[in-house]
């Protein structure tokens, strides 16, 4: 029994909208106006943040079944820098397999930029005899051409749909840069401790935009995610930070009011005692504080000793954490919310 759009959009999480082309299913995580908004910035700047929004991070598929067996079935494209890619399955919350196009022990030292193929592949998995729950995570680094799920012919098919929402601001990292396995990201953990649908709208290479932030979105999310900061620092002179910051704090606490905002400031990077235009590292997180201080839905979290300043914990030795790098980004971030929730 092969799944249909139907089916899809009933079991999905994370996705905005989902389309069918000539036979081919999609999986967008940013709604159609924030897709044109990307389209529209990318012509300005002249960069390719609208291919980086394509890519699937934070979706999964999460559902009851009685099948036996489940056989997944993809066309992946290159959308980010990264050309590695995991589809995670898990069942009663314990991976059993995953399809990819790498081998774990290929992806050691600096492994960014490593070649790896693209294009078709499928794979089989066993599941058990009884009722399971069933979550594939979606990769963060490829889009997805077309998918294919087949069960057991009659299987039953329930969703699984946490109550609450998450939505989810931030670059790379936020996005997923350079988990090996999506499950392992710190937001999808952290969606799990919250019992929250992930909603990630973290875009590699990102710094604070508040047009973003003025797309309200069609839903009020529990708990919002906001983690800029590193690339603003990195690429730009610094003279519109404060103002973008406040901004895009001040739009998204007005428009969710009942909302749990977290602002997160930068992790630690190698380089963060460079001189750069902005000024010192730590600026960054002066100035969010600064922006958020009278607004009372908007609680700070400090990033720098949310992950350990240790190159072996990053998989480019210097910026983005590897998946024992995001361990402890969730063990950390996790407890500090816990505080305020």
């Amino acid at each position: 029994m092969r799944l249909s759009l139907s089916d899809f959009k009933k079991i999905t999480l994370g996705a905005q909208h989902i389309s069918e082309s000539c036979g081919k299913i999609t999986f967008h995580r940013f709604t159609e106006k924030e897709e044109l908004f990307y389209k529209e910035r990318d012509k300005i700047r002249g960069s390719s943040f609208y291919d980086r929004c394509l890519a699937t991070a934070g979706i999964r598929l999460s559902f009851k079944t009685d099948s036996k067996s489940l056989k997944l079935s993809v066309d992946v494209a290159k959308t980010t820098s990264r050309n590695y890619f995991s589809f995670d399955v898990y069942e009663n919350g314990k991976l059993i397999g995953v399809l990819d196009n790498f081998k774990e022990e290929e992806l050691c030292g600096n492994f960014t930029e490593i070649l790896l193929p693209l294009g078709s592949f499928e794979k089989s998995f066993s599941l058990s005899e009884k009722l399971s729950e069933v979550c594939i995570y979606f990769p963060w680094s490829v889009r997805i051409e077309t998918l294919s799920v087949e069960l057991d012919d009659g299987a039953l098919i329930e969703p699984i749909k946490p109550s609450k929402k998450l939505l989810a601001y931030g670059d790379s990292i936020t996005q997923g840069y350079d988990a090996i396995r999506p499950s392992q990201r710190y937001v999808s953990r952290l969606a799990n401790f919250l019992g929250a649908e992930e909603i990630n709208k973290a875009i590699g290479g990102e710094v604070f935009v508040p047009g973003l932030a003025k797309i309200k979105a069609d839903f009020s999310p529990d708990y919002i995610t906001v983690a800029y900061g590193t690339n603003d620092w990195s690429t730009t002179d610094g003279l519109d930070f404060f103002e973008n910051a406040l901004s895009f704090f001040k739009t998204l606490s007005e428009y969710y009011k009942s909302s749990k905002i977290f602002a997160i400031t930068p992790i630690w990077r190698a380089n963060f005692e460079e001189k750069k235009p902005f000024g010192e590292f730590f600026t960054v997180e002066e100035k969010i504080k600064e922006a958020t201080r009278n607004l009372k839905n908007v609680t700070v979290i400090s990033g720098f000793e949310l992950v350990g300043h240790d190159e072996k914990l990053f998989a480019d030795l210097r910026l983005h954490p590897r998946d024992e790098g995001f361990n402890e980004y969730y063990e950390n971030l996790s407890r500090k919310i816990g505080e305020f929730i």
